[in-house]
C-alpha cells in the first residue's frame, strides 16, 4: 500500500499539484476497495475525516486526468478503479441489470483478441489508441440463480 501511495504522490507532484492529506485518504480508500465505487461511495468512506464531497469529485477528476484512476461510465453513473497498477492491456467489465454489481472480466483469450483488434484498427486508421472500454451487461450468476429459483417454484 505505501509503495502505491508513493507512486500516486509522485505522479500528482510531478504534474504540479500538492499531494494533500485528503488526496492520500481518498487514494487509500480506492486502493483498499475490492469493488468499483462511485464518488458518493468514496465520500461515505471519507466524510468522517472532514473531507467534503466536492473534494472527492475534484480529486477523482484530477486522478482521471493524470491517468491514476479509470472512470467507467455505466448508465450515467461514473465508477472508479485504480488504473496505474493494472497489468491488463484491456479491462473488461460486466454490469448486472438486477443488483447493479460491476464485475471485472479477466480473460487471456479476450486480451489476445483485443491486441489483434487494437493493432488492426490503429494500422487501418493511422491512429494510436490509448484507452478502450468494453462493458457487458445482463444478469450475474447470483441474480440468474435467484430468477431460476423463482421460476422453479411456480
Amino acid at each position: 500500500m505505501e509503495k502505491n501511495l508513493k507512486s500516486i504522490k509522485r505522479i500528482v507532484e510531478r504534474n504540479g499539484y500538492e499531494f494533500t492529506v485528503q488526496k492520500k485518504i481518498i487514494s487509500k480508500v480506492i486502493l483498499e476497495s475490492n469493488i468499483h465505487m462511485n464518488a458518493k461511495d468514496i465520500y461515505e468512506k471519507v466524510k468522517h475525516e472532514n473531507i467534503g464531497v466536492s473534494t472527492v469529485y475534484r480529486t477523482l477528476k484530477l486522478y482521471n486526468e493524470l491517468g491514476i484512476v479509470k472512470e467507467i461510465n455505466i448508465n450515467g453513473i461514473s465508477y472508479y478503479e485504480m488504473k496505474i497498477f493494472s497489468g491488463n492491456p484491456l479491462h473488461v467489465h460486466f454490469k448486472c441489470y438486477k443488483c447493479g454489481s460491476i464485475i471485472d472480466i479477466d480473460s487471456k483469450k479476450l486480451n489476445l483478441e483485443y491486441l489483434k483488434l487494437n493493432n488492426m484498427v490503429e494500422e487501418e486508421n493511422d491512429i494510436e489508441i490509448y484507452d478502450f472500454d468494453i462493458i457487458f451487461s445482463g444478469l450475474c450468476s447470483k441474480c440468474r440463480g435467484e430468477l431460476n429459483g423463482k421460476a422453479n417454484k411456480v
